[in-house]
């Protein structure tokens, strides 16, 4: 994994013989990272007092390719440091009020985009061989994460009979629910920023006990990532009052339909089960331009012609 210190420690080294610019520039950075990551390098400067160019010389003389580059690795030291209060005032900052619906679908669909381009499809690809081979599975995803884990167990319990959805009151039911994982067992991890450390310790756990190990994190420098041999990174919104996990449901929704693709009989003869028991025990109401016959759903009660 990645440093995150790195940066910081790029600034340390380089300072001394910093010009006077380029130090107002670190002490800003040093002092109020939460805010210098989403500011332009244009932005940057005038806030310092900096021209636009220092900005970039900046960003090239700590060894970076250009400000891209540097912001890029400012957003990497920051993302887990972000608090709830810090967030708020960042989305307050980022989006308009009178433009907020809009505002939100663009930075969702910018966010989809980004995992289109970055996401490794041969690690998609081990990540459903790993699936579809596996004992037994395991899923944890805590706090926003968890109804991600939620809609994927749902999926997998009807392609697997052995699938485990890990609950997370506390660390102890985790491990207790996790005694018997193995060599032959999968464990799928899903945590954004702000990272959950009770999954990272689930996730060691696994390692030591050479179960198979997938994450559904947000960046290859997640801790997530320590110990699993399969990452699949789908792009989160870690400014955000709500956390952006349209992307990572997009990635879940392609892995179920890839297995689903695998295991099209097996899928088909559930279905077919599931949708005899949804009828006979009446799970599921029909539209109320075709009503169920209370007559027949309620036998015992009398209509007014039969008193």
């Amino acid at each position: 994994m990645a440093n995150t210190n790195d940066l910081l420690n790029r600034i340390n080294r380089k300072y001394s013989k910093m010009s006077k610019g380029q130090k107002l520039l670190s002490n800003y950075i040093t002092d109020c990272y939460d805010k210098a990551v989403f500011l332009t390098a244009a932005k940057l400067g005038e806030i310092v007092g900096v021209s636009e160019s220092t900005v970039v010389r900046f960003a090239m003389n700590l060894g970076y390719k250009g400000y891209p580059d540097f912001q890029k690795a400012l957003e990497e030291m920051v993302m887990n440091k972000l608090n709830s209060v810090q967030r708020m005032e960042v989305t307050y900052g980022r989006i308009s009020e009178s433009k907020i619906l809009e505002s939100v679908l663009r930075s969702d669909e910018e966010k989809i985009k980004q995992t289109i381009q970055d996401i490794d499809e041969n690690a998609f690809e081990a990540a459903v061989e790993m699936i579809l081979n596996a004992k037994k599975i395991y899923v944890i995803g805590i706090h926003s994460s968890a109804p991600l884990a939620s809609f994927l167990t749902f999926y997998l319990n009807l392609m697997f009979p052995n699938v485990v959805q890990i609950q997370t009151n506390n660390s102890s039911e985790v491990f207790e629910q996790m005694l018997r994982i193995g060599s032959e067992d999968v464990i799928i991890g899903i945590s954004f920023p702000r990272y959950s450390m009770r999954t990272l310790k689930a996730l060691e756990y696994a390692n030591t006990k050479q179960a198979r190990i997938i994450t559904l994190t947000d960046s290859i420098h997640s801790p997530m990532n320590m110990y699993s041999s399969c990452n699949l990174i789908a792009k989160s919104d870690m400014a955000s009052i709500v956390d952006s996990l349209v992307a990572p449901l997009s990635v879940i929704n392609a892995l179920v339909v890839s297995l689903c693709m695998k295991k099209q009989d097996e899928v088909s003869k559930t279905m077919e089960q599931l949708e005899h028991i949804w009828d006979e025990y009446q799970v599921y109401e029909k539209d109320e331009i075709d009503p169920i016959d209370d007559r027949i759903k309620m036998p015992y009660l009398k209509t007014k012609e039969q008193k």
